[in-house]
């Protein structure tokens, strides 16, 4: 009797690691990934209001330009004040929500689906510094023009920050460089190089730094201060992650795929 294949398992029921993927693949998975979808879905749909109530040329492009440029400003202030403050923890309503958007992505960097932020954490700073702003340029149709180049944009700094995590070295310099900022922000020392495609604002705010300018690595890069120590002042977070994990997560997996006995050879 011949045997029946097992049925394709759907890209998004499994997980993916970024340091085990090439280009190709991380495009495919990326425009399946459900934020991603909705982002595009909410861009076509913005664009279909603008096009109903179009605001003028000039306008149009005013509410857009505002947009990318304040863009780097928004996402530097939410990733430094916010994500990588000492505060959510503290604060038991909010520390899951801080696990989940940042806490974790320190702990794996290169796991895709903890990388790709959530609707809910992700939509409404969007919405916030597009929509009023965009309707005070150009009415109606100024939001729906600021608001599809606020999701657009979140689409391709999501991109980019993949190819930051991706197994692959860019051939353009600018990437290059990019990706060099933020794998010193990961692996070396957290407390600066906020920026994602754009250190601009850590350049203006001093929180700009290469490798050489800080030769040692920070205690905290991987676990942004969370330590044992605060884990008993403030559990929530080690509550829902299982404890404190600490150390390099290359090494960590290593650990966790090396037998127990040869540990302990």
């Amino acid at each position: 009797m011949k045997a029946v294949p097992d049925a394709p398992t759907a890209i998004w029921q499994r997980s993916h690691y970024l340091n085990k993927m090439d280009l190709r693949q991380l495009v495919v998975a990326y425009f399946q990934y459900y934020t991603i979808r909705t982002y595009l879905v909410i861009a076509a749909l913005a664009l279909g209001v603008a096009a109903w109530s179009p605001p003028t040329l000039l306008r149009a492009a005013t509410a857009s330009v505002f947009v990318m440029l304040v863009y780097p400003l928004v996402w530097y202030c939410l990733h430094r004040w916010v994500l990588h403050s000492q505060w959510m923890w503290k604060v038991p309503f909010l520390a899951s929500t801080w696990k989940r958007i940042h806490y974790d992505h320190h702990q794996d960097p290169n796991h895709l689906e903890i990388l790709f932020g959530s609707l809910s954490s992700e939509l409404p700073p969007v919405f916030i510094m597009t929509l009023p702003f965009g309707y005070a340029i150009g009415g109606v149709g100024g939001a729906a023009v600021a608001l599809a180049t606020g999701v657009l944009t979140t689409c391709f700094y999501e991109f980019c920050h993949c190819i930051q995590h991706l197994s692959y070295k860019p051939k353009n310099a600018w990437l290059v460089a990019m990706k060099a900022r933020h794998m010193a922000h990961h692996f070396h020392d957290e407390s600066g190089n906020y920026g994602i495609t754009n250190f601009a604002w850590d350049r203006l705010f001093g929180t700009f730094y290469e490798r050489i300018e800080r030769p040692t690595r920070s205690a905290t890069v991987f676990n942004l201060g969370y330590t044992e120590d605060v884990a008993v002042r403030y559990p929530w977070v080690a509550r829902l992650s299982g404890g404190v994990a600490s150390g390099h997560p290359r090494q960590r997996d290593r650990a966790a795929a090396t037998p127990p006995e040869r540990q302990a050879a």
